[in-house]
Parts: structure tokens; C-alpha cells; sequence
């Protein structure tokens, strides 16, 4: 992102990259090749959709967790700003805390594969156009991002 946007952090930028390594990874990941993601997976709904994704490409799709500290999270923030600042940006206590009460822990059943995947929230027919809402293809499609909900 850095690489992309210099001193800019834009989010709608963020998602569309995100996007696209997931469109890659699936692509791999039908190919039989195995994939590893480490974003996307802060909620449960995004686990679930991606789950669903790895699954629809027959993928045996497994969710792993390293639960770390808040003093944990803060030496890592502090490493990264001093030995590479030119390819993160700083971060805040209380915006550190701040995502990190938006973190959703994974059950038992989400890292055991025992919960089953439910269906996609109200106004999606299928997790895949959920994802395409989640992480839009492109900067113009975050603009769009209100769920097309019928109401009957």
C-alpha cells in the first residue's frame, strides 16, 4: 500500500487490493495449489466468505489463529516503525485499541471447521456476492457499497 499511495492510507484502496489477492488466491487455489491469507479474516462474516470461496473451489479450506497480547501488538507496531517506517505508517494507541476491539475471535467450531458456513447476510444471494461487495474490484466500486436489500 505504501509502495502505492506514499503517505495516503486510503481504505476503498486497501479493499480493492484485497480484492484482487483474493481472486488470485482462489484462481491458485482451484489450480490445487495451497494459499495462505492473513487479512480479511477480522470478522466473522469475512471468514465465512472466504471459507465459502476456498470450499466453492474445492479447496479444504482451515482457519488458523495466534491470539496475541495487547503488549504483544504494541511491540510489533513499535518494531515495525523503527527498523522499516518507509513501508508502514504509525499507529496510534487508541487506534490500536480501537481495531482491536473490532476483532471478532474465531470459535472452536470456526477453527475446528465444525460451524457450519450460514447463509449470506440479508440483501446477498450468495456469499461470492458478498465478497464482490466486500472487497469491490475497483476504487470506483466502493462508492456502491450499500447492499441491494428488497423490501417487500
Amino acid at each position: 500500500m505504501k509502495a502505492l499511495y506514499g503517505s495516503q492510507n486510503p481504505t476503498s484502496a486497501s479493499d480493492v487490493i484485497e480484492g484482487r489477492l483474493i481472486a488470485i488466491a482462489l484462481r491458485t487455489l482451484s489450480l490445487g495449489v495451497n494459499v495462505a491469507l492473513d487479512f480479511g479474516l477480522w470478522s466473522r462474516a469475512e471468514r465465512w466468505a472466504l471459507r465459502a470461496a476456498g470450499t466453492e473451489v474445492g479447496a479444504d479450506v482451515q482457519l488458523w489463529h495466534a491470539p496475541v497480547t495487547r503488549e504483544q501488538q504494541h511491540e510489533r507496531n513499535a518494531a515495525r516503525l523503527a527498523h522499516d517506517p518507509h513501508s508502514t505508517w504509525p499507529m496510534s494507541d487508541a487506534e490500536l485499541e480501537r481495531w482491536t476491539a473490532q476483532f471478532e475471535a474465531p470459535t472452536a467450531g470456526e477453527l475446528d471447521g465444525s460451524d457450519p458456513i450460514p447463509p449470506p447476510p440479508d440483501g446477498f444471494a450468495s456469499w461470492s456476492d458478498w465478497i464482490v461487495w466486500r472487497w469491490p474490484a475497483r476504487i470506483a466500486d466502493t462508492d456502491q457499497r450499500a447492499p441491494q436489500v428488497d423490501i417487500a
